[in-house]
């Protein structure tokens, strides 16, 4: 079939290699504008850029897809079908009525729980015991549309935003082609989302700022969904320290106020918070490398009673 590809960030390149090693004729691959990264401001291409450059595609970066020159691009390639993986724009009705066989979304959770912007990390946050992949006809509105196919995968206890990150990915490429399969066969379900939709707002790094007047579980939660981006922190001696690793304590100092360190030996760092408390086991001063606790306690001097709250 004829594709045009929208996505931008590297989750979605699994998927774009798969479509296009299943024999499709990827025709257009559509990403966001390069972006100015760091301090120099030097502009940087999104991973889908970089991978149909890659794959021989041509590339199309509209600042705002539902502009007429960009419809008119993306009609005058005459697709079947349009596939949309994390692409960052929501599509008008202009432009999902343009393929023949409809637009498919891959989306990183079972529909209709957490529709939106980051499925990935809020399962982790929100202590999902599975979440998985589910591939769409879209409509207008946000990740409402008929389902198709869907796969459920497990969420381990040591499951961090990242590591679920890639395992989608591959799961998700897998599963557009099986969809695609489907729907040139004419042999795809519809199946309407049914139950309660609960919503993945975006990430802000603003997030990561830890509250130890939450339980710990919570926290340790947090810690993991928001790895490796935008990241945990607290602050040390007026100084950031980002969180890369923890664990609920079942030690807990009657007294003690939340983020107060209760206990700093033996390779942990812990510090006492609304419900519980919570082990430090990677962390990383502002200025510093990362390194475990141990590594950490060697070169920092920190006591009991000192605070990591703002």
């Amino acid at each position: 079939m004829r594709i045009v590809f929208m996505g931008t960030p590297d989750f979605a390149v699994p998927t774009l290699e798969a479509v296009a090693a299943a024999g499709h004729e990827v025709v257009l691959a559509v990403t966001q504008p390069d972006k100015a990264k760091g301090r120099s401001g030097q502009l940087s291409a999104p991973p889908v850029k970089e991978a149909a450059q890659r794959l021989g595609i041509p590339v199309f970066q509209p600042r705002r897809v539902r502009e007429p020159d960009a419809v008119r691009t993306i009609r005058d390639c005459r697709p079947d079908v349009i596939v949309v993986v994390a692409f960052g724009q929501i599509l008008p009705q202009e432009l999902l009525d343009v393929p023949r066989l409809g637009c498919i979304n891959g989306h990183a959770s079972l529909l209709p729980k957490l529709r939106g912007a980051a499925p990935i990390q809020w399962a982790v946050i929100e202590g999902e015991a599975e979440t998985g992949i589910t591939t769409m006809y879209m409509d207008a509105g946000l990740d409402t549309g008929d389902m198709i196919l869907q796969e459920k995968v497990p969420i381990a206890p040591d499951e961090t935003g990242g590591s679920l990150h890639d395992k989608l990915a591959g799961i998700g490429a897998r599963l557009m082609v099986e969809t695609l399969r489907r729907v040139e066969e004419g042999t795809a379900p519809r199946i309407p989302q049914e139950g309660e939709s609960t919503y993945a707002k975006m990430l802000k790094k603003e997030m990561g700022d830890l509250d130890f007047t939450r339980p710990a579980a919570e926290l340790e939660r947090l810690v993991r969904g928001l790895s490796p981006w935008p990241g945990t922190f607290a602050r040390l001696n007026g100084k950031i320290l980002k969180i890369w690793r923890a664990a609920v304590s079942e030690i807990s100092v009657p007294g003690a106020a939340p983020g107060e360190i209760t206990g700093a030996g033996d390779g942990v760092i812990r510090v006492q918070t609304g419900d519980g408390s919570l082990e430090l086991l990677e962390v990383q001063l502002e200025g510093k490398k990362r390194m475990d606790t141990a590594s950490f306690l060697r070169g920092v001097r920190i006591r009991e009673g000192d605070s990591l709250c703002r």
